[in-house]
């Protein structure tokens, strides 16, 4: 596996004063997610998609991306993984599992870039989410939420070193870190995580479970994690507007501004008692 931080030289300009020194920075590299569907001789391969990341639990990250697009629908769609080059993993599915290849051509609507956005994405998510939280379930205090935050910072290893990435944390009802997976891309993060625990045999839906994340809600987070079914989400950062619509509608709490032992409640309040 490739070293996720790299060292650079750099000067450090104080008032007077110019210091050169070596720095600690995250890395950033280019993968590629191919898929390999069908049977027989009509097997395909397709390119799913082109992400920079930072390099480290790329198959989490390729399980992950693939669950939370809708292209399949659990870890047993997938045979294996394996590299074709430093840069591309295929995936290869069962030969039964059906893909949309229509769907597989169409830009994705989780990019907040991709020109598609409002009602038209609230709809796009709700065609193909499988779980939705129960109402009212599960129900914690605000101290098990106000505690997360320093459960989260002792094990981000990288970003101490580094200050570059994000994070995005499965923790259960107990106040468990069950996994946790740094990425210079939120949103990669947060498919590492779900892909992790998919690996792991983690049973779906995660209605037992609590993400937190370690920047802002943005919508693309709201998408993935309302795809495992995860009824309570919490941010360091701000929601967007669109996040808290897609959480409202995913019957999912949503969680801002988890910091200095406050926080704010943008939708199903009813969880935190």
């Amino acid at each position: 596996m490739k070293n996720k931080i790299q060292q650079v030289q750099t000067w450090t300009i104080t008032p007077g004063e110019r210091t050169f020194r070596s720095d600690m920075l995250v890395a950033e590299e280019p993968l590629e997610i191919r898929l390999a569907f069908g049977s027989g001789q009509g097997r395909k391969r397709f390119s799913v998609a082109v992400t920079m990341r930072t390099p480290g639990d790329d198959e989490d990250l390729a399980i992950g991306f693939l669950f939370t697009e809708g292209i399949i629908a659990g870890r047993d769609a997938v045979i294996a993984t394996r590299w074709l080059d430093e840069h591309v993993l295929l995936v290869e599915l069962h030969p039964d599992v059906y893909v949309d290849e229509e769907r597989l051509v169409r830009h994705f609507f989780t990019s907040s870039s991709c020109g598609i956005c409002g009602k038209a994405s609230l709809e796009a998510v709700r065609t193909i989410t499988s779980f939705y939280p129960i109402a009212g379930s599960p129900v914690v205090s605000p101290d098990f939420i106000l505690q997360l935050p320093g459960l989260m910072s002792k094990q981000q290893e990288t970003f101490a070193s580094t200050g570059g990435l994000h994070a995005t944390v499965l923790f259960d009802l107990a106040g468990n870190l069950l996994y946790l997976r740094e990425d210079v891309g939120r949103h990669n993060a947060m498919d590492k995580v779900i892909g992790a625990a998919l690996r792991a045999g983690h049973p779906l839906p995660f209605r037992e479970n609590l993400v937190m994340v370690s920047g802002r809600a943005g919508f693309e987070l709201i998408q993935k994690a309302s795809m495992a079914g995860v009824p309570i989400l919490a941010a360091v950062g701000a929601p967007s507007g669109l996040a808290v619509a897609l959480a409202e509608a995913s019957n999912m709490s949503l969680i801002g501004f988890l910091r200095e032992k406050r926080f704010n409640i943008y939708s199903s309040p009813e969880r935190i008692a």
